[in-house]
């Protein structure tokens, strides 16, 4: 394995100045930098990362481990998506006080609320550790061996790489395993709810809309990072203080118009740019459809129920959310790969560099990597397609089946590692399945169930079902297992889990729902991933030398690094789109869009009273844009994915603009193939944020806490 050493290489013609890619703030200085200030930045690359100074990168923190945020204020008032904050408000509903529905806001920092497990992490420093981690790697002759000794190299390095006593370091992988940087990090863990509008904004629009432009969702929360006296990552405690953020986004309440510079920074989850055409016929015909129809019948389920009961639509509301947002990202990528045709102009790259290994005379090395390629993913298609039959139905969406998965993991610790592990997992799972029923009804798990457990009888693999669940009847199955198992409730957990570890293991298994996981979970193990592990490893080996190969005959193309929950800058400019014929976007909405939505009582588009007396009077106050309209929300063609939801929108100043939240549904399919003609970004206008907070909530406290930036015309901060 060749150690090989990545430079961001783009040839760059300012006139014709490119957009797309996740691209590594500490490596911005050059080509991108170039390329940004053609586009409009005003600002450096060391303005947006620097370790010696102050810069954006200070201000933008991984929220909650899958989210994105920003600093606002210099006491630690942190703005991030009405989605990405939904757990911790719902945590704090009850059918009395509802801040789902109503909303809430600390009008002072005493009432600002503690959330149990909420963490913020930022980013300190950068850097390149790629020789330390290949050391000894290359003489190694079997990928499991190589990868082995990889990760004993990263945990070496990690551990040994010095930083102070309260960060932590934390090392990726790059451009498939070809390049690997370390990240100091510092992790707070005192993060206070401090205002949430209603979901009647935060969510308007709900599952019909996501995905969906126009949009006209008010999509944010305020949350406050609170740190020891020395401004260090600290528990919760009465005697925290706001922390002092090293560096803190002023907001612009100048507006927006189209071609304008924007830059969106976060923390994207995944992509996969570079899969090879193979791998994306496979998701777009068989592995999307099946996760789809699995997620379509659950779905169904839960609405139906959350419509008519409002304790169950509180219970659900975030778990729902959860489920359709994937559900309905994979219909639109799987429509905009057919559309953007990615297949064929994946199999037209795949031929020019087979034709570039042929001039270049590398066959030896990579000549056969397509070849491979195409045999792989034509062997692993089953046991792909099986394992996220298992995946959906027994780990993500019959809650019944995940809750005795948890268990079947514990009963293997008991095998592998004896009473005392069992103990102390046993302990830890009783604590959190608290939560887990305190938002479970057997009554909606139940129908989801039998919907999915006939789907997966019916359309999984056949030959990696276990016998007895061939011609089964979902109904019987569902009834005998609903009205005996002890799992539908947390009084009958605690039962079956009391007592020493053989007693647990004997009552398990004596627990119809638990015997079939058990029974699929033990099927699965033997038959589906032992195979599918083999494949996908040599796929890994595969991907990683066909990157390689890409930058060494590809040298002028904009490669860029797929996503990988690490802190990333994608920079573009605000414009519409043509998703179909005669169909033209515009590429801002505004809040008259909310009252042409609007639906009196309706679970997704109904409105606040309040919102509608303000926009019949024009109560705008400073935020309206020059024709005297409230702007809602923006797109753009910043290239983010998941993970940037709550990523601040910036300007060419570095000044807030927006907040990151969506991405419109012609344009999922981002996450494997960018087309700069349909792939658009969602964003919040900062106005509206600014007009919620102000004339909706009546928050001065927090608007007097802000740096805003009016236009010459209106009074500035």
């Amino acid at each position: 394995m060749k150690i090989v050493r990545i430079l961001l290489i783009l040839v760059v013609l300012p006139a014709f100045a490119q957009q797309g890619g996740m691209w590594i703030p500490s490596l911005l200085k050059g080509p991108n930098e170039t390329e940004m200030k053609a586009l409009g930045m005003k600002i450096s690359a060391d303005d947006i990362y620097s370790v010696n100074t102050s810069s954006l990168k200070d201000a933008v923190p991984h929220f909650d481990g899958g989210c994105t945020a920003e600093m606002i204020s210099p006491k630690g008032l942190l703005l991030t998506n009405h989605h990405c904050g939904y757990d911790n408000i719902q945590s704090h509903s009850t059918v009395e006080h509802d801040y789902l529905t109503d909303g809430f806001w600390a009008y002072k920092m005493s009432e600002e609320l503690p959330n149990k497990d909420l963490t913020v992490t930022f980013i300190i420093k950068i850097e390149d550790v790629t020789s330390k981690i290949f050391e000894g790697v290359n003489n190694l002759s079997t990928e499991v061996e190589k990868q082995k000794k990889i990760q004993l190299n990263i945990a070496a390095v990690g551990k040994s790489f010095p930083k102070e006593a309260w960060q932590e370091a934390m090392i990726r992988a790059f451009y498939d395993g070809n390049q690997y940087l370390l990240f100091v990090t510092e992790t707070f863990k005192d993060v206070r709810l401090v205002g949430a509008p209603p979901s009647s904004i935060g969510k308007f629009g709900s599952d019909t809309d996501n995905w969906v432009w126009p949009r006209h969702t008010g999509d944010f929360s305020l949350f406050r990072i609170y740190a020891d006296k020395n401004n260090r990552p600290a528990d919760y405690s009465i005697d925290n203080v706001p922390y002092q953020p090293k560096h803190f986004f002023p907001i612009s309440a100048k507006g927006i118009q189209e071609n304008d510079f924007t830059m969106v920074m976060g923390y994207p989850g995944r992509t996969q740019e570079y899969l090879p055409s193979f791998a994306v016929e496979q998701i777009v015909n068989d592995l999307n459809p099946a996760k789809i129809e699995i997620r379509d019948a659950a779905l169904k389920v839960q609405d139906g129920f959350m419509r008519k009961d409002n304790a169950i639509k509180i219970q659900y509301a975030s778990k729902y959310a959860g489920v359709a947002n994937y559900w309905k990202k994979w219909i639109g990528e799987t429509k905009g790969l057919k559309k953007s045709n990615a297949v064929a102009l994946k199999k037209e790259f795949e031929k020019k560099f087979q034709e570039r290994i042929m001039k270049a005379g590398k066959q030896a090395e990579y000549g056969s990597v397509l070849a491979d390629f195409e045999k792989n993913y034509t062997e692993i298609r089953p046991f792909a397609i099986a394992k996220d039959y298992f995946t959906e139905v027994v780990l993500r969406n019959s809650e019944i089946l995940s809750f005795g998965y948890r268990l079947y993991q514990l009963e293997q610790v008991y095998n592998s590692r004896g009473e005392q592990a069992f103990t102390d997992r046993k302990n830890n799972l009783i604590a959190g399945f608290e939560g887990l029923y305190k938002d479970y009804s057997a009554q909606v798990d139940e129908k989801v169930f039998e919907q999915l457990i006939d789907l997966y009888t019916s359309k999984s693999p056949k030959q990696f079902l276990p016998e007895s669940l061939n011609n089964v009847n979902a109904s019987s199955l569902t009834t005998g297992i609903f009205g005996v198992s002890k799992l539908t409730n947390y009084d009958g957990l605690k039962n079956i889990l009391s007592g020493d570890a053989k007693s647990v293991v004997e009552k398990l298994n004596q627990d119809p729902a638990y015997k079939l996981v058990k029974l699929i979970a033990d099927s699965y193990q033997k038959n589906v991933a032992p195979k599918f592990d083999e494949i996908n490893l040599k796929n890994i080996a595969l991907q990683r030398t066909y990157m390689k190969g890409i930058m060494e005959f590809f040298p002028n193309d904009r490669i860029f690094p797929d996503a990988n929950s690490t802190l990333r800058v994608t920079y573009g400019q605000v414009k519409g789109y043509k998703p179909s014929d005669a169909v033209v976007y515009e590429p801002v909405s505004y809040l008259d869009g909310v009252i042409e939505k609007y639906i009196p009582g309706d679970y997704e588009f109904d409105v606040p009273k309040k919102l509608i007396d303000l926009y019949n009077a024009k109560e705008y106050g400073k935020y309206a844009d020059k024709n005297g309209k409230m702007p809602l929300a923006f797109i753009a063609t910043n290239h983010t994915t998941g993970g940037n939801s709550g990523s601040p929108a910036l300007d060419a100043n570095g000044n807030l603009i927006g907040l990151n939240f969506d991405r419109v549904w012609e344009g999922t399919m981002s996450d494997i193939y960018y087309s700069p003609e349909i792939c658009r970004n969602i964003m919040v206008d900062a106005r509206y944020i600014l007009f919620i907070i102000d004339k909706f909530a009546h928050a001065n406290n927090l608007i007097e806490e802000l740096t805003i930036v009016y236009p010459k015309s209106k009074k500035s901060k």
